[in-house]
């Protein structure tokens, strides 16, 4: 996502290109985009990076169902007619022939999920999908759609500071053999420490949160503060250790950080190294207790912000 401009520090495509090559050449294959990045040009430079990586060893991931803003709220739409119109568009952009894994990215709750499903079936038979995912979806959503097609990844928020998902929808998820892939697993980077950079920049990229602002903020940094000091005894970085406590939850469980920079992608891959016990994990998680967390997490959004269903028209 911020490979396209997001927040305002658009790279070219080269730079973007470039980045993704390097990923692949250290390990990454799997590599997730959506329509609405951009919107559409992730998708066009995720396509571009593909030209010159061989496709059978890259998943490619890509979203669909939310086309923007309306004045009420999001556009949101999982009927049929847009789930196949979507796909088409996704695969003329990527210039793919199929896609490795293919999410709702919202659920339109005006829309039954089996119909919504029903849909991305008729596009795994046809060849055009190879695994469905969801994104943001409540246990009640994913049991139905599971129940319709198997859902092989769910996409959710999921960090040392945002855990909703623990109580749940993973458990859900592990009953049912769904992957967790989490996002935003550094806070959106403030376990990188850039809430607290001097650089404009750096917090312009990470764009207005309930937790990185004003009071809140100030209250975060307490938390920060706690992480950096684990960081020093794992001799690491706080990003670092971020990011070790996500993929330690699970083999099943698939973060997908983001980064503009060679070195922070670098830096992503080394928090591979860091083998926690549960006593370690115990000790992280104890060091940022929700209930001290101050500010709206994504989750809270999601679950009160107003929505706009099925009135998009289909993409061309």
């Amino acid at each position: 996502m911020g490979l396209s401009g997001v927040h305002n520090s658009p790279l070219s495509d080269d730079a973007g290109v470039t980045i993704i090559k390097d990923a692949f050449n250290k390990g990454i294959t799997f590599f997730d985009t959506a329509d609405i990045y951009g919107p559409h040009i992730n998708e066009i430079l995720l396509g571009k990076a593909l030209k010159e990586l061989p496709r059978e060893k890259v998943q490619v991931a890509t979203k669909f169902g939310v086309s923007g803003m309306g004045p009420s709220g999001l556009l949101v739409n999982g009927s049929p007619e847009y789930v196949r119109s979507c796909c088409e568009a996704s695969l003329k952009r990527l210039d793919v022939d199929y896609i490795d894994l293919y999410y709702q990215h919202r659920v339109d709750r005006s829309v039954p999920t089996e119909e919504t499903m029903g849909e991305l079936k008729k596009l795994v038979e046809e060849g055009k999908v190879k695994y469905i995912g969801l994104s943001n979806a409540s246990v009640d959503t994913i049991r139905r759609a599971h129940a319709v097609h198997p859902v092989s990844a769910l996409q959710m928020e999921w960090s040392l500071w945002t855990r909703e998902i623990e109580d749940e929808i993973a458990p859900v998820c592990r009953e049912l053999g769904i992957g967790l892939v989490p996002y935003s697993p550094l806070g959106r980077g403030f376990f990188g420490g850039k809430a607290f950079a001097e650089s404009s920049d750096e917090k312009i990229l990470m764009g207005k949160h309930p937790r990185l602002e004003g009071e809140n903020l100030n209250k975060n940094k307490i938390l920060f503060t706690r992480v950096e000091k684990l960081a020093g005894k794992h001799e690491c970085t706080p990003a670092q250790l971020a990011l070790a406590w996500v993929l330690n939850q699970g083999d099943d469980v698939v973060p997908i950080p983001g980064t503009t920079k060679i070195k922070n992608l670098d830096a992503n891959i080394g928090s591979l190294r860091l083998k926690f016990t549960e006593d370690d994990v115990k000790e992280l998680s104890d060091a940022v207790p929700i209930s001290e967390v101050a500010g709206a997490s994504d989750y809270d959004f999601l679950s009160s912000t107003s929505w706009q269903f099925a009135n998009t028209p289909p993409q061309k």
